[in-house]
């Protein structure tokens, strides 16, 4: 038993060791850039998906096995590491950083709470509404950090009002004080007055992490996925010039709207009942005492507050700045802003990020004209520590990890060669092959994390819809999308474990929930692709630019 458990405590250490071993008859053997390839690629896959070494270390992977088999040279591999898509990160960090260093994120949340009301269903639609706004512009991850807090805080006041409306009915006090100490005291050992109680948390909890994921899926920026496809796919198509902030948008944005609505009904079904006209009214002759109290106890918190700040004020605008100039550089139906510029395709929306985030370093935090006298007037809107502590480097590196994978297989003929093994799947419509996609890294990504399981399948998706003389993007959007949907277990994602943490659900309530919410999205999604996504991406044709790549590859 001692040595099992001795086994079991260095299992991660054993896989690190073993998989590299085991695997290396592949490049030995046969001794061709394709195997050679082949190992990595498998080597490091496996360190991902085990998570036997943290992941921004498994994505160094690359950097010293490649030349150390020949495939690429180390200054090859080096720049793969650095992209145009790390900047635009970059950038959108740092207004991150000044939305969260000044509370405009909660000013939101909160008047959005405020304007839905304590209702339960309204309550969380209002939360799922506000998360899914602030997951467009801040990571999945930040964005459940920033409104779990403020949703414990609305859920506590609910349960601490359900127990003292309890006390009312079954004890009698003689002063208030007493009525006052006795409620607090009942409310620090009885977690929940009811079982509805406990269904209202269960519910407005996982509808938090669900609304974050959802909102992730809106802009280019809105999650790392999101970001490791448009710099996969701009890399491997570089004529294709279709994927930019504009046009995702105008895709994702019914899909997560569609995805909204049915999961709020689906959560609504599943913890709240069917009974939408009690839990979602808005006329106050239909309020509880319960649900008047904590309508002011979120007035309260947003009266802290204070009025709107300077800070907020330059930051809102910042923001509206930076979504106004990525919608009109290159909108496609009429000429952007980059056309008054004489060279073409040397702005991206990288260029807009970085220089608004820049800004956010110079602007002073403190109106110039009344603070010429106070003590830091130049203090600026942000510092270094404001950005390097929500700079999430781990997963920069994974993505430049992920990229010198895909030019490793582009140069070694590693792609090619798995295309053609693809080949016998050539019978199948263009729907059943992205819908067996949809579907294999959903259940994929429940188990490992969801930037790794999006850089295995990129390339393998790209080179099966060339081989199957498919638009790349009828699979790889799809795929993207439904590799966020790693909803129904903790390890999942990170929102997952933070909604977990609290308390409220369990493991049995996540994977019931989660797995409608799975088959939401994956319907949503195909029904995306099938409908809008045609005209606007051009899907039922096989495009020049993945032919040009297919003809070179075969070459």
């Amino acid at each position: 038993m001692d040595l099992i458990k001795k086994i079991w405590t260095a299992r991660k250490l054993i896989l690190v060791v073993m998989i590299p071993l085991s695997l290396l008859p592949l490049p030995l053997i046969h001794p061709c850039s394709e195997s050679s390839c082949a190992y990595v690629l498998i080597v490091t896959a496996v360190y991902w998906v085990s998570e036997a070494v943290p992941l921004g270390a498994a994505a160094l992977v690359p950097a010293f096995l490649y030349p150390l088999f020949g495939v690429l040279k180390s200054s090859e591999v080096a720049s793969e590491y650095f992209k145009d898509t790390t900047l635009l990160l970059m950038g959108v960090i740092c207004l991150a950083a000044s939305i969260e260093k000044w509370n405009l994120h909660k000013r939101i949340a909160l008047r959005m709470v405020m304007i839905a009301g304590a209702k339960p269903g309204m309550l969380v639609l209002g939360f799922m509404c506000c998360t899914v706004f602030l997951s467009m512009w801040l990571s999945n991850t930040s964005t459940t950090a920033m409104v779990m807090p403020i949703a414990e805080a609305v859920l506590q006041q609910l349960i601490c009002t359900g127990i003292a409306d309890s006390l009312e009915d079954s004890v009698t006090v003689d002063t208030q004080d007493e009525e006052s100490g006795e409620s607090e005291k009942v409310c620090m050992d009885s977690q929940y007055p009811t079982n509805r109680d406990h269904m209202i948390c269960k519910c407005l909890s996982l509808s938090i992490t669900y609304a974050a994921t959802i909102g992730g899926l809106i802009t280019i920026t809105g999650t790392s996925t999101n970001l490791i496809f448009a710099e996969q796919f701009n890399n491997r198509y570089p004529e294709a010039k279709v994927i930019n902030f504009g046009t995702w948008f105008i895709f994702s944005l019914p899909i997560a709207l569609i995805m909204l609505m049915l999961t709020w009904i689906w959560l609504h079904c599943l913890f709240l009942g069917c009974n939408f006209r009690e839990t979602c009214s808005l006329s106050k002759k239909r309020k509880t005492r319960r649900e008047l109290l904590s309508e002011k106890r979120i007035h309260e918190e947003y009266q802290k507050l204070g009025p709107i700040s300077y800070p907020e004020v330059v930051t809102g605008i910042f923001f509206i700045l930076m979504t106004v100039l990525w919608f009109t550089r290159e909108p496609g139906f009429v000429p952007g802003w980059t056309s008054l510029f004489e060279k073409k395709g040397y702005r991206t929306d990288a260029t807009v990020s970085v220089l608004l985030g820049f800004l956010l370093f110079l602007i002073p935090a403190r109106k110039p004209w009344p603070s010429a006298f106070s003590k830091d007037p130049l203090a600026p809107m942000i510092t270094w520590k404001d950005f390097q502590r929500l700079m999430p480097w781990e997963i920069v590196i994974l993505v430049g990890g992920g990229y010198a994978l895909a030019a490793g297989c582009k140069v070694s003929g590693l792609s090619m060669w798995i295309g053609r093994q693809l080949e016998p799947m050539s019978g199948l419509p263009p729907w059943a092959v992205t819908l067996l996609a949809c579907l294999l890294v959903s259940a994929v990504t429940e188990f490992a994390s969801n930037p790794a399981t999006l850089t295995v399948f990129l390339p393998i998706l790209s080179a099966l819809s060339e081989t199957l003389h498919i638009n790349p993007l009828h699979t790889l959007i799809p795929a993207t999308m439904c590799v966020s949907f790693g909803v129904m277990l903790p390890v999942g994602n990170p929102p997952n474990a933070i909604v977990f943490s609290y308390g409220h659900v369990q493991i049995s309530d996540m994977v019931k929930a989660g797995f409608g919410v799975n088959l939401i999205g994956v319907f949503v999604v195909m029904l995306a692709i099938m409908t809008w996504g045609e005209p606007l991406f051009h899907l039922s044709e096989f495009p020049t630019w993945a032919l040009m790549r297919n003809i070179t590859g075969s070459l």
